[in-house]
């Protein structure tokens, strides 16, 4: 089973990423506080970010995981995108992949998969 971290703080982003990953073995966490997201990502096998989050923004997250994160294991990092056209914020955040809004399930379980990338990369 593999765990995924879900940091949103709107239930619909909550609700479609949970709908997106019922095919599967998926454990899903939420989280609506990103300023705790680096220390529970350790425990994560992935990580979807809301790009729109708190204060903090996911593009923040990311690059707070990543810097915290051991060079041992780091989990795979996903930025959900408010519209496509910005999948370069992902790459200059560190994400391993992203997926915009409204999510399509096959895109986000693709990019969840080891080695898998977007469709807007």
């Amino acid at each position: 089973m593999s765990r995924v971290l879900v940091v949103a703080d709107t239930p619909w982003v909550v609700n479609e990423v949970r709908s997106s990953l019922t095919l599967g073995d998926w454990e899903i966490d939420e989280l609506d506080e990103p300023s705790r997201a680096a220390q529970l990502a350790a425990d994560a096998d992935a990580v979807v970010v809301d790009m729109q989050i708190a204060n903090m923004g996911g593009m923040a997250v990311i690059r707070d995981i990543r810097q915290s994160t051991t060079s041992g294991r780091r989990p795979r990092l996903v930025l959900l995108l408010d519209r496509s056209a910005d999948s370069f914020l992902a790459g200059r955040a560190g994400a391993d992949a992203s997926v915009a809004k409204p999510i399509n399930a096959t895109e986000l379980r693709s990019a969840l998969a080891p080695g898998g990338t977007s469709e807007e990369e």
